[in-house]
C-alpha cells in the first residue's frame, strides 16, 4: 500500500474493524507493516492460538505499478509464525505470498492454457501463480516448506463447511471439503470454472449476505449446477492467503477462477461488497456464457485426447495380440518341427532297427544254412558210398511231401538212421522233424526204431516210405 489511508483502509476490509483510530493504533504498533499487522490480529482472534507470546519476521519488498504495465513486478512479504515456544497456530510454519500477476487489458482477451484452457474477462484477465500453495526459494535460494500441509488445508475447508452451516443452513453452495489447489484441480478434471468465497465473519455484511444471497436457492442451484464452489474463512490460514492472492479489498468477496499455465490461475470476475442474488447471478452468467467455448473447447480437447489414449490402447493390443498370434504361430511351427523331427528320429532308429534285425537274421539263417549244410555233408560223408545192387544190398524209396522222389540202394544191415541221415543229406526238407513211414502196412520208424537194421525192420530187399511231417 502506498499511504497511510490505503493502509488502513485495506486493514479495515480485511479484518472487520471499522473503528480507524483502533486501526491506525494496531499499524503503528507493528511500524505500518500491514501483514504483519494483520497476521498479529487474525492470530490473536484465532481459537487455535493458546500461546503466550508471537513472533513474526518481515521482508517487505515494495513494486512499482503503473495502470499501462501489462506485467507487475511482484511484491513480496513472508510471515513466519515462531518455533514451538512462539505464538502463532501451534506447531505451523507458514508464509503468506502476494504473487505476481499480469494484466490483459483492451476488452476481451484469450489465455491458451497448458491444458486447452483459454480465459478472457471484459475489463481485464489477471493471472495468479498457483506457487501461493507452497514457499519460494528463501532469501538464500533455499527450499522453504509449504504453507499448508494438504490435511490441513482440507481440515481448514471442513471447519469452513461446518461452520457455514451451523450459522447460515445446508441450503448453500456445495462447497468442497479440500484445499483450494485441490478444489481447482478438480474444477479443471469436470471442465467447470471454480466459484471463490471468501468469508470474513467479524465483517457487518457478512451475515446478511450469507443469509439473502449466498443461500438463495435459485443462486444455490444456479452455482451447485455449474460451478465448483470453494470457500474459505479469511480467519483460517488457506482464507488469508487467498485474500491477499486476490486482493480482496472489501467484503463479502466473491470471485470466479480457473486453472491458466504455468500452475497459475486466472481471476475471471471477483465481486466485492453485498450484492442481491439477482446481482451475483447476473455477474456469474456472464462469466459463465463468455468462458462457455473455452470450457466447450477444453472438454472436446479433452475427448480427444481420451480418443487418441483409447485408440492407441486398442492399437497396443491389436499388435498385442497379433504379436502373440504370430508368436502362438511360431511356437506351434517349432512344436510341429519338433514333432517332425522327433518322427524321423523314431523312423530313423526303427529303420536301423529293422535293417540290424534283418542284418541279423540274414546272419543267423546264413549260419544256420551253414551249419545245416555242414550237418548235411557230414551224414552224407557218414552213409559212405552207394553199394552196387546184390543179394544183401536194400533198395528204398522216399517220397517227400512235394512229390519229389529220391531213391538209393543201402546194405540191409545198415540201420533206420542211416535213412535218415539219407533224407537230411538231400536238404528237401525245411523242417527237422518228421517221422519214415510205410503204408503197407503202415509203420512209423520213429525214434524207437532207430538202431533197427533194415533187415530187421522188414524192409530187405526193397522199401517204399514217405516223410511225414511233425506238427
Amino acid at each position: 500500500m502506498g499511504d497511510v489511508a490505503d493502509k488502513i483502509a485495506y486493514f479495515q476490509a480485511i479484518t472487520g474493524v471499522e473503528d480507524a483510530d483502533l486501526c491506525t493504533e494496531i499499524l503503528s504498533a507493528h511500524g505500518w507493516d500491514l501483514e504483519l499487522a494483520i497476521s498479529t490480529f487474525t492470530s490473536s482472534n484465532s481459537p487455535q492460538n493458546h500461546h503466550s507470546a508471537t513472533e513474526y519476521a518481515s521482508e517487505p519488498t515494495t513494486s512499482n505499478t503503473s495502470p499501462t504495465n501489462t506485467n507487475l513486478p511482484p511484491a513480496e512479504t513472508g510471515l513466519v509464525a515462531g518455533g514451538s515456544g512462539s505464538g502463532g497456530p501451534p506447531g505451523l510454519a507458514w508464509k503468506i505470498i502476494t504473487l505476481p500477476f499480469s494484466i490483459i487489458s483492451g476488452g476481451l482477451g484469450l489465455i491458451s492454457g497448458a491444458v486447452g484452457f483459454g480465459v478472457w474477462a471484459a475489463g481485464g484477465v489477471l493471472s495468479y501463480s498457483l506457487r501461493m500453495i507452497g514457499f519460494n526459494s528463501g532469501r538464500n535460494g533455499e527450499s522453504s516448506s509449504p504453507l499448508v500441509s494438504v490435511s490441513a488445508s482440507a481440515a481448514e475447508a471442513m471447519s469452513f463447511v461446518d461452520s457455514f452451516d451451523r450459522d447460515f443452513g445446508s441450503t448453500r453452495p456445495n462447497f468442497i471439503a479440500e484445499g483450494f489447489m485441490d478444489a481447482l484441480q478438480r474444477s479443471r478434471h469436470e471442465f467447470k470454472l471454480l466459484f471463490v468465497y471468501l468469508h470474513s465473519p467479524e465483517h457487518p455484511d457478512t451475515p446478511m449476505f450469507c443469509e439473502r444471497t449466498l443461500c438463495n436457492e435459485a443462486l444455490v442451484a444456479f452455482i451447485n449446477q455449474n460451478f465448483v464452489a470453494w470457500g474459505g474463512s479469511i480467519r483460517a490460514s488457506e482464507g488469508f492467503k487467498m485474500s491477499n492472492s486476490l486482493k480482496a479489498s472489501r467484503f463479502p468477496f466473491c470471485a470466479v477462477v480457473m486453472a491458466a499455465t504455468n500452475q497459475r490461475i486466472a481471476l475471471l470476475q471477483q465481486v466485492e461488497g453485498p450484492k442481491s442474488p439477482e446481482e451475483l447471478l447476473t455477474a456469474l452468467q456472464r462469466v459463465l456464457e463468455e468462458s462457455a467455448p473455452v470450457l466447450v473447447s477444453a472438454r472436446l480437447e479433452a475427448e480427444d485426447r481420451r480418443n487418441n489414449i483409447r485408440l492407441r490402447e486398442e492399437q497396443d493390443a491389436a499388435y498385442r495380440a497379433a504379436l502373440e498370434a504370430d508368436q502362438a504361430r511360431e511356437r506351434q511351427r517349432k512344436e510341429e518341427q519338433e514333432r517332425q523331427e522327433r518322427e524321423a528320429a523314431e523312423a530313423e532308429r526303427k529303420r536301423k532297427e529293422e535293417e540290424e534285425a534283418r542284418e541279423r537274421a540274414a546272419r543267423e539263417a546264413a549260419e544256420r544254412e551253414a551249419a545245416f549244410a555242414k550237418m548235411r555233408e557230414e551224414k552224407l560223408q557218414s552213409l559212405g558210398p552207394e553199394p552196387e545192387k546184390g543179394p544183401d544190398v536194400t533198395q528204398v524209396l522216399v517220397r517227400f511231401p512235394t512229390g519229389e522222389r529220391k531213391e538209393r540202394r543201402f546194405q540191409c544191415s545198415a540201420t533206420i538212421q542211416s535213412l535218415y541221415d539219407y533224407v537230411d543229406s538231400l536238404g528237401c526238407l525245411e523242417v527237422e522233424k518228421y517221422s519214415l513211414v510205410s503204408n503197407f502196412p503202415r509203420t512209423v520208424y520213429g525214434s524207437e526204431k532207430l538202431t533197427l537194421s533194415l533187415k530187421d525192420a522188414g524192409l530187405h530187399p526193397q522199401a517204399s516210405l514217405f516223410v511225414e511231417l511233425n506238427s
